[in-house]
């Protein structure tokens, strides 16, 4: 196929002329044609970028979601940590600092973090940015509080050290030893009464155990006359003066061993259990009293069970259920 011959106008001769083509003028056209072609190009490029994912960014996209899955476990993992971490902060406000009749940590102290909201300011952008952030904040939080925690406990250890005598008297100890046919029935709080069958405070814990098994005393401690410290309907009942505002109290026994004046160490003999007073079966209802209000004994039972024991007699305790007395 023929080339076509251009041609153009020429007022000054009044006649057509044949349009020669020059190198520039072919430079021309190449240089238009090419940089035409380059701008399509990059016009669909960005075209199928915004609609399809390249390779590469499909195995970025599926890291970033790997990723967000292994952060999500460990936020996961993190509240467990810190779940385990309250109770701590809780035993040593509530028990160990009450011990040694020392203030306990303020919230503020071990809380605290300062203003940190500058350091999240270049992840707040990304894609999985909250999620960084809140891991994060939980990780710092929980580093802060384990810092407090541990020069917390490590004045403990010195109050320690200069009070053996009212560890010794501290009641430490299960009161009836954990065996096949022993178990924590009823915890302390607010229980179903099983005679009058409404919602009342439960104000000790309840160990069912045969007729008969042995009591011991949790703490170095006293004899005494159970006064005020008893209740209506708790038959035979001991309770011992372990000093430094601490009482304890066992109810419904069989039989008493240990009598009025006597002085007892942690671990001897001072009754045995059974269903006096106003009780539905045979069980030990225990009470610890600090300066007159009862608190939760299950928090001070650290002298004779392992981690694991002592959090499975924990999760008993926290059960909703029907006290037996």
């Amino acid at each position: 196929m023929a080339r076509r011959i251009k041609y153009y106008y020429d007022p000054l001769s009044m006649a057509f002329k044949k349009i020669e083509r020059t190198w520039k003028h072919w430079v021309r056209d190449v240089s238009l044609f090419a940089l035409t072609t380059s701008l399509v190009g990059i016009l669909l490029f960005f075209l199928l970028s915004a609609v399809f994912d390249s390779p590469r960014e499909k195995q970025l996209q599926r890291e970033l979601d790997e990723t967000n899955l292994q952060m999500e476990a460990l936020e996961e993992r993190i509240g467990g940590m810190d779940e385990a971490l309250s109770a701590l902060e809780t035993r040593d406000n509530e028990v160990y600092r009450l011990v040694f009749e020392t203030d306990p940590l303020p919230h503020e102290l071990r809380r605290n973090l300062g203003n940190t909201d500058r350091r999240y300011a270049q992840i707040r952008g990304m894609s999985n940015g909250a999620l960084l952030e809140r891991v994060d904040r939980k990780a710092e939080e929980m580093g802060k509080r384990l810092y407090v925690q541990s020069k917390s406990l490590d004045e403990v250890v010195s109050l320690a050290q200069n009070k053996k005598q009212l560890l010794e008297a501290i009641p430490a100890i299960r009161p009836v030893p954990a065996k096949r046919n022993v178990r924590l029935a009823s915890g302390f709080g607010y229980r179903v009464h099983p005679i009058y069958k409404v919602r009342k405070m439960h104000s000790g814990i309840d160990f069912t155990a045969k007729t008969g098994t042995p009591i011991y005393a949790a703490g170095n401690g006293t004899v005494v006359h159970p006064g005020d410290l008893g209740g209506s309907g708790y038959g035979i009942q001991i309770v011992l003066a372990h000093g430094y505002g601490y009482h304890t109290l066992y109810a419904h026994l069989s039989r008493a061993v240990a009598r009025p004046g006597q002085r007892v160490k942690r671990g001897d003999l001072i009754g045995y259990v059974g269903s006096t007073g106003r009780s539905t079966a045979p069980h030990l209802h225990y009470e610890v009293i600090k300066n007159g209000r009862k608190i939760n004994p299950i928090n001070f039972f650290f002298n004779d069970l392992t981690p694991a024991e002592y959090a499975a007699l924990v999760e008993e305790a926290n059960r909703t259920n029907q006290s037996f007395d």
